[in-house]
């Protein structure tokens, strides 16, 4: 584990303070917990966002077929 020192405004380490002992834990587990909650968010966001990303796109239509008219789109008779 490393160390390190973070400079807090007084109501947002009072508002830690408070966390912490609601959560039975001292300010400094506290915050590693929450970064290490925003890393791993961070990391699915970007996984996914590469998933995504590496999937080819599909066409739609073929090639010189006229787009769907808005008629067509919005027909909800077809979808049931």
């Amino acid at each position: 584990m490393k160390n390190v020192t973070i400079t807090l405004q007084e109501d947002v380490a009072r508002w830690a303070r408070i966390q912490a002992a609601q959560e039975e834990t001292s300010v400094s587990r506290l915050v590693g917990e929450m970064l290490r909650e925003k890393m791993v968010t961070e990391e699915g966001y970007r996984a996914a966002r590469q998933q995504f990303f590496s999937v080819r796109p599909r066409p739609m239509r073929d090639p010189g077929q006229a787009l769907p008219t808005r008629g067509e789109i919005h027909d909800r008779a077809r979808l049931r």
